[in-house]
């Protein structure tokens, strides 16, 4: 690996970003509520553990929103089994996005007691928040994105956070026991109950640009949920950010974790789903994958570890087993929690995967290496994809090549973020 030089590529992803976006959550959120909710009248904001832009700003948003209209609003986590299946873990998940009551300007009321509220046509018992249940009134707030387990009209967003998030453990374990194809019907089935029989108010849902940030915000009422959703999921397929190359030997990804994606490393940019039964994507095609740590906010959650194939035992020593295991379980999708093959630093790591390759490949290896699956519009990659790059109108080359490099204890030199204009702007979400 001595002799492996790697470039700096950026790629032009979808970039529209929401300047204004405090007073516009403000505004559309008072304006749906006006007239619909009376002088102190309890709404519960529901917000997630998914690493939403600027989560923690729309969710003050949406509580001076909740005050201007005359109501007295709290946070509720809705996140199913996240944050250790307890209440104090989902308070530190939130915590860790932003969303401190000091904040936010309003209390976090966090349980994972649930009532019943209905059930579905076929017997699955439907289950609520308590603290959410017993408010006057609930708004949800999440981004709506492609899911990582399956695809349809209704994947990751407001109808997935009314089932499983408020829904907490009690819901998430009987959906997941399904499976892919039971979530996909599931989620929209026992949504629809909850709609019709939990005084939710509205939806606040989010688009992203392929920078991670805050692209566009749409507030439904509860009768226009799901069809706005399904509108916002549509626009948002076609401008998903990927890797932009077919074929790859190997790819470091610097960072995996519960903030990046629900499983870790995004299914859709890795091409890897690892259900059985669930068709995998038909690109990228990688050989090998090597993941090298785990961010601080996924708590020591390391799901999704088993979508690689070797690890730095810098990764491995940042799991927390218990935790880990518990989200597993719940999901109920085993593979996605093996344990891949542990190597003792991230030379070593990554040294191993391109020694699995063929001789051919060897000579000339197919490497890309990003800071993780929610930044990939830099990318560093070795000289076989430089005509690859050449290729694309939409790749340019931002750096001379340098190889890569490590410090004494063998651990990977920081994967830096060089495209200002975007990170100084995240630094801020």
């Amino acid at each position: 690996m001595d002799g492996l030089m790697m470039t700096r590529v950026r790629q032009r992803l979808y970039d529209r970003v929401l300047l204004d976006l405090d007073s516009v959550v403000i505004r559309k959120v008072e304006e749906r509520l006006t007239g619909r909710i009376q002088p102190g009248q309890r709404i519960a904001i529901a917000i997630g553990s998914r690493g939403v832009a600027n989560i923690a700003r729309i969710a003050r948003s949406t509580a001076e929103a909740v005050r201007r209209a005359g109501g007295v609003p709290f946070v509720v986590p809705a996140m199913g089994s996240h944050g250790g299946a307890t209440a104090e873990g989902q308070v530190a998940v939130l915590e860790s996005l932003g969303v401190t009551e000091a904040f936010i300007r309003c209390p976090i009321r966090s349980s994972m007691e649930v009532v019943q509220i209905g059930s579905t046509d076929d017997g699955m018992p439907v289950y609520l928040d308590r603290n959410a249940a017993s408010a006057d009134g609930i708004i949800v707030v999440n981004r709506v994105k492609k899911h990582t387990d399956f695809h349809g009209e209704i994947e990751s967003g407001l109808m997935k956070m009314i089932c499983i998030g408020l829904g907490k453990k009690a819901q998430a374990d009987l959906v997941h026991s399904l499976g892919a194809a039971g979530l996909k019907k599931y989620i929209p089935i026992v949504a629809r109950v909850t709609l019709a029989r939990a005084p939710i108010l509205l939806g606040v849902a989010t688009l992203e640009n392929g920078y991670e940030e805050t692209a566009e915000v749409a507030v439904f009422e509860a009768n226009e949920i799901e069809q706005g959703e399904k509108r916002l999921l549509r626009k948002h397929r076609r401008t998903y950010p990927g890797l932009p190359f077919d074929d790859i030997d190997v790819l470091v990804v610097d960072r995996i974790g519960k903030d990046i994606s629900g499983t870790g490393m995004d299914t859709n940019v890795i091409g890897r789903i690892r259900i059985p039964g669930e068709p995998e994507p038909r690109r990228p095609r990688i050989k090998t994958i090597v993941a090298l740590s785990l961010t601080e906010a996924s708590h020591g959650n390391a799901v999704g570890l088993g979508l690689a194939d070797l690890i730095s035992r810098r990764l491995r020593d940042q799991m927390d087993e218990g935790v880990t295991a518990i989200n597993v379980l719940t999901s109920g999708f085993l593979d996605r929690g093996k344990m891949p093959v542990t190597l003792p630093d991230d030379r070593s790591a990554i040294e191993t995967a391109l020694a699995r390759l063929s001789p051919e490949a060897r000579r000339r290896p197919r490497v890309v290496r990003i800071l993780d699956t929610l930044h990939v519009a830099e990318l560093d990659v070795s000289e076989a994809l430089l005509d690859d790059v050449s290729r694309n109108p939409n790749l340019s080359i931002a750096g001379s090549p340098r190889p890569m490099s490590f410090d004494e204890s063998n651990t990977i030199a920081p994967f830096a973020l060089e495209d200002r204009t975007h990170s100084e702007r995240l630094v801020g979400t």
